[in-house]
């Protein structure tokens, strides 16, 4: 069986070079006798009638520069000019093109993009404001509440989450996750596009959390295949260990053991291997024999071209073009092919020629725009080889002319001369020029183009007239990839930067909280065992934030509001040592360390803790930068703190071995663990003399975001590890207390979770920019895992 199959693999992979061969060949005469030039000329003329407009209304169009930053306002202005709906047409109709393979001449697939485009323009108009993210975390699970997959956005956002943190340093984290998701998102517009109107809302739910994850377990491959092996993160060795690994896995149809590992990225490959396996296992599962024989044919076909490529070396003076333009055929028409199989859906008529023909479209434009970057890190492809020996090689095939002849043989033989596609595909080709010419400006572009100018002068005079003339041109998915981009990186640097500061300030924390004996007569065993809990490992987070809200937010003088911060920490100190007494949670680990009571007498500890509030009082009151009369309102705010938090701590008490309701289990999380991260953000909010409406609105958001994190604890003294928690795991069970897992059960608490996230979220947007840092603070509270 295992051999059959190896001969159906290569078999297949031997047919579709051939078929890649004639292609090529094709494509090469087009470029050899000209024909192409004439034929897309005339093309050009009838496109541009539509594209060539007035010099003023091209003044005032917007750059694409601007659409980073200002995509909804840019939306706006197409809708007030009545233009968005033609700009939402062509850009749906190229990704059902590009990702599904259809023929735009036809009536179904024509109302299919009508309907799309009434769809989401509502959609991406109803924020006005760049503020409000259309894909933020919370977007999307509010979207997948409504059809139902909400466990599956959970699932998925945890999974890239996982994969991030295990992309090596020398590769790009956010690529990657982009990169994903946008793998993903096709995976699922298959499903869409191919589920009946008739479908019963159970049977979507199915098939939307079935592509999600076929999706992800397919996108799975770029980062950890190709990126990995391009990135040459691996030895020789280890390369050569693992994609023999993997090509025994698409030949057979199942993953090999790992084996022993030699090299020095074992934990890393260990990791892959096993959410590779996992993935490889889903989708296999998922197959019809029939579908999983395609599957595994297209995969294999796909690894093959990319191995080829991967293996060539741009100091090699010898490729010929066949060897050079072959590969790109098969591994970027392979690649929509597996999109298409992982799902078993049928194929229109002419699906798998325009799949075929059009893959080399996109990665001759992709090549283009990365050309630079590849040469730079010695990969081959048409463009950097062509720039590495072009000089030496006049048989070399310019890859810029074969670009051109790719567009005129869609448009004329695979696609039949179809207006709308004629529109799309030269609508398509200018955009990426003009954006090209943006990126790196004029110098650099004209440079590009003398070397890759076509032999046919009049046609390259065309081409850069349409680049310098035309409008009209963008498309949305460019749009939001540019904007998607912006907020990742600027997502990053503000993460690292906040990550940075939050680091500083514990340390800065973490030196101040100790106390000093002689700062009271004859305390010293109590500043002993007040000293143990306080220099423990603890994450500092109410103080951090405290720090955050009040430096950063609001402006406060980082010395003067020291003592507040100790002051906080006191008080959480205190109750973490009143709650792990043997008459309350009777815990053995705090922080990483022996509880109190088990190294000082019981006593000793409540009397710590008693020692310990009054400490924060005292700290309070030398705030003396700030007006008494703010001094006071703190002090009365952190005493009313110290009763509720009391009350929370009996209410969790004398509920335990009873089943409470969530709003019983909500106001109890409300007591115990939401009112600190609410002094954390009121308290400096007080000293700064912010108005009342944002301090309500201040309080919402800790509400919702303390029972988020109470919520993560719950789920992780169910699922957490002990070294990473620094206490002891399954203390709820042991003590028969009511939590959001034992009242909700572990999937429904991770919903309710995530439902006081984005209520957390939607506070968080009604309060000023300078505390958009919390958005971090939100998103560390439901992801870490300790």
């Amino acid at each position: 069986m295992q051999t059959q199959r190896n001969g159906n693999v290569d078999q297949t992979y031997m047919k579709a070079e051939q078929k890649a061969a004639q292609y090529l060949q094709q494509l090469m005469k087009e470029v050899d006798n000209q024909t192409y030039a004439n034929r897309l000329a005339n093309d050009f003329h009838e496109w541009k009638k539509d594209h060539i407009h007035h010099p003023l209304k091209r003044l005032i169009s917007h750059s694409t520069k601007s659409y980073a930053k200002h995509y909804q306002g840019y939306l706006s202005q197409l809708d007030t000019s009545g233009k968005l709906e033609r700009y939402l047409e062509r850009s749906i109709a190229y990704l059902y093109m590009r990702d599904l393979g259809k023929a735009l001449n036809s009536q179904g697939t024509q109302e299919r993009i009508k309907k799309v485009v009434q769809s989401i323009k509502p959609k991406l108009l109803a924020n006005t404001s760049d503020s409000q993210e259309l894909f933020s975390m919370s977007s999307l699970y509010k979207e997948a509440q409504k059809e139902g997959i909400e466990l599956t956005m959970i699932w998925v956002m945890n999974k890239l989450k996982d994969v991030s943190a295990h992309i090596p340093e020398v590769m790009d984290a956010e690529q990657a996750k982009r990169k994903l998701i946008k793998l993903i998102a096709g995976v699922l517009m298959h499903a869409v596009e191919e589920m009946p109107e008739s479908i019963t809302n159970e049977e979507r739910r199915q098939r939307l959390d079935q592509a999600i994850r076929l999706g992800y377990c397919y996108g799975m491959t770029y980062p950890f295949i190709d990126d990995l092996l391009d990135a040459k993160v691996l030895s020789e060795e280890e390369t050569k260990q693992y994609t023999n690994n993997i090509r025994t896995a698409l030949t057979t149809g199942v993953v090999p053991d790992l084996g022993v590992w030699e090299g020095e990225n074992g934990e890393l490959i260990t990791y892959i291997h096993k959410e590779l396996r996992e993935a490889f296992e889903y989708i296999t599962s998922q197959q019809t024999a029939e579908n999983l024989t395609s599957f595994l044919e297209q995969a294999y076909v796909f690894f093959q071209a990319q191995e080829s490529d991967r293996l060539k070396n741009l100091d090699n003076k010898d490729y010929t073009n066949e060897e050079l333009y072959i590969p790109v055929i098969l591994k970027s028409a392979s690649s929509r092919f597996i999109a298409r199989s992982v799902l078993s859906t049928e194929e229109d008529e002419g699906f798998e020629e325009r799949t075929f023909f059009y893959g080399i479209y996109n990665q001759l434009s992709d090549d283009f725009s990365d050309m630079f970057d590849d040469l730079k890190n010695g990969a081959v492809t048409p463009y950097t080889y062509f720039l590495q020996h072009h000089k030496h090689r006049s048989d070399l095939l310019n890859p810029f002319e074969l670009y051109w002849a790719v567009i005129t043989y869609l448009l004329h033989d695979v696609y039949e001369k179809d207006e709308l596609t004629r529109e799309v595909i030269l609508d398509r080709a200018i955009n990426g020029l003009k954006r090209y010419k943006e990126k790196n400006g004029l110098k650099k572009y004209n440079e590009v183009m003398g070397i890759f100018a076509p032999k046919n002068s009049a046609f390259q005079q065309l081409v850069q007239n349409m680049v310098k003339k035309a409008d009209e041109v963008d498309f949305l998915d460019k749009l939001l990839r540019d904007h998607i981009l912006a907020e990742l990186k600027k997502n990053k640097q503000e993460k690292e930067e906040f990550s940075s500061t939050a680091k500083e300030v514990r340390g800065k924390i973490n030196n101040v909280l100790p106390l000093l004996k002689g700062d009271s007569i004859e305390n010293d065993p109590i500043i002993d065992a007040a000293n143990h809990s306080l220099v423990g490992d603890g994450k500092r987070l109410r103080p951090i934030i405290m720090w955050m809200v009040g430096v950063k937010g609001y402006g406060l003088d980082e010395k003067e509001i020291f003592p507040l911060l100790k002051s906080l920490e006191y008080m959480h100190t205190a109750s973490l040592i009143f709650d792990d007494l043997p008459s309350q949670d009777n815990a053995s680990y705090r922080r990483g360390r022996p509880t109190l009571h088990r190294i000082h007498p019981v006593a000793t500890a409540e009397l710590t803790g008693l020692f310990l509030t009054q400490r924060a009082i005292k700290e309070q009151t030398s705030l003396q930068a700030f007006k008494p009369e703010k001094v006071v309102e703190v002090i009365h705010y952190s005493a009313k703190l110290t009763e509720e938090m009391c009350k929370g701590q009996e209410m969790d008490l004398s509920s335990r071995g009873e089943a409470l309701s969530l709003q019983q289990l909500n106001e109890l999380c409300y007591f115990k663990t939401g009112l600190a991260f609410e002094a954390a953000l009121v308290m400096p909010a007080i000293l700064a003399n912010v108005g009342e409406a944002e301090i309500t609105r201040l309080k919402a958001f800790a509400y919702h975001a303390g029972i988020a994190f109470q919520i993560k604890d719950d789920l992780l003294d169910v699922e957490g590890d002990e070294t990473k928690l620094g206490k002891s795991p399954g203390m709820d069970e042991e003590n028969n207390s009511s939590t959001f897992v034992t009242v909700l059960g572990i999937n429904e608490a991770k919903k309710e979770m995530w439902q006081h996230y984005c209520k957390a979220m939607e506070e968080l947007e009604n309060l000023p920019p300078q505390l958009r840092f919390l958005t971090f603070l939100l998103n560390y509270m439901i992801h870490r895992d300790y």
